[in-house]
């Protein structure tokens, strides 16, 4: 039986110590923060793990300002409770996969970045990179870098913190981030419709998206309800959902603050799927109005799970008994868009690319782009686009 090593982990407290043990490498890492996303990306293989978990801790909150700066190890639970206090939030709902991917950690502020995730709110309030000011970090070449500003009207030139944001620790290992917030709703509610097939729930939420309802919130769990949320002081909510069911023509239900709360929780951090243990996980974006017809095509031939999030932008689709988890399958689905492998079996990991393929312009960019920021291939080699 071949031996296993436990790879030598590395864990620097302070940024110059950082910046000398990049600076000196001989060999690649792995980065860490919390540990909360393992089967994000593809398998990095190396010896080495570099743990960012020692910058941790809220630097700088200008609530009036609306802007925080904290370390990229700060955890996300903590950011949030912090931030509620004062009434504000991140405005792009950065999910916890914690209870799908079987880890303990909600995750850390620079691994929601890195991984550049977003939840339900990004149809109105925009991704995570919309909200990403600034970073502090040390490039694959051992330079500290410091990218960004507090004030969004100082960033110009190259927006290296929208560059780094999804980058999958491959570019720059971040010790700090400075993100901007936004107020809280004062409250919130949510239309639920019920006995729509995914065409018509589709067509449902496009329409309502393009009313002045200001919805936050649209998903589709097929076979349950299909929903829309709404939020902001309760007599604009009142106001905006009697003239979103006029302009709808439909009934709906109406879950209060607590019960919408929830059940957007849950959207957000794939409930639906946390019994599916065994299945390969997709995140698969595409443009809106195609959603139905490609989950449908998917679905041929296939033992599959799905709902939709984005107004049916966002698939969310669970294979089960496929060799492949599936890839082939989605990715002849569609023409514009890209799917992403969020969890899978290790088999179906180590043979499938997380990632859809890059068009050959925009790879060429990627790895001038990586050469730039870690020209020695010192951080998450692989993790993006297999070596």
């Amino acid at each position: 039986m071949a031996k296993t090593f436990a790879p030598q982990i590395f864990a620097p407290k302070i940024e110059q110590e950082l910046a000398q043990l990049v600076a000196e490498a001989q060999a690649p890492f792995h980065l860490q923060g919390l540990g909360s996303k393992p089967f994000l990306g593809n398998p990095v293989d190396t010896t080495q793990v570099l743990s960012l978990k020692h910058f941790t801790g809220v630097e700088i909150y200008e609530p009036e300002e609306l802007i925080l700066e904290a370390g990229a190890a700060t955890g996300l639970a903590a950011i949030q409770n912090l931030l509620k206090k004062r009434g504000q939030m991140l405005a792009f709902e950065p999910p916890d996969y914690s209870s799908l991917m079987g880890t303990t950690s909600a995750g850390s502020l620079g691994g929601i970045v890195a991984a550049g995730l977003s939840g339900p709110r990004r149809i109105r309030a925009g991704a995570a990179r919309d909200h990403v000011l600034g970073f502090r970090g040390v490039a694959g070449n051992g330079e500290r870098l410091k990218a960004g500003a507090r004030v969004v009207k100082n960033v110009t030139g190259y927006d290296l913190p929208k560059i780094a944001t999804g980058s999958f620790g491959s570019l720059v290992a971040m010790t700090s981030v400075i993100v901007k917030v936004l107020p809280l709703p004062e409250t919130e509610e949510t239309l639920v419709f019920k006995g729509l097939d995914d065409a018509t729930a589709v067509r449902l939420m496009s329409e309502a998206m393009q009313s002045a309802a200001d919805v936050s919130g649209a998903a589709h769990l097929p076979g349950d309800v299909t929903c829309l949320r709404l939020d902001g002081i309760a007599p604009s909510i009142a106001f905006r959902r009697d003239k979103l069911l006029q302009t709808l023509g439909r009934d709906a239900g109406v879950l209060g603050e607590k019960e919408s709360a929830k059940l957007w929780t849950g959207i957000r951090d794939a409930k639906p799927f946390w019994s599916l243990s065994e299945a390969s996980i997709w995140r698969i974006s595409v443009t809106p109005s195609e959603g139905a017809a490609i989950a449908a095509h998917m679905a041929e031939g296939m033992d599959t799970r799905h709902f939709f999030d984005w107004a049916g932008g966002l698939i969310w689709l669970a294979v089960r008994g496929e060799a492949d988890g599936g890839a082939a399958k989605v990715r002849a689905s569609f023409t514009s868009g890209h799917a992403t492998l969020l969890r899978a079996p290790e088999a179906v990991r180590r043979s499938v690319s997380a990632f859809q393929p890059q068009p050959a312009a925009l790879a060429a960019l990627s790895e001038r782009v990586k050469a730039a920021f870690d020209p020695q291939s010192l951080f998450n080699p692989g993790i993006m686009v297999r070596g």
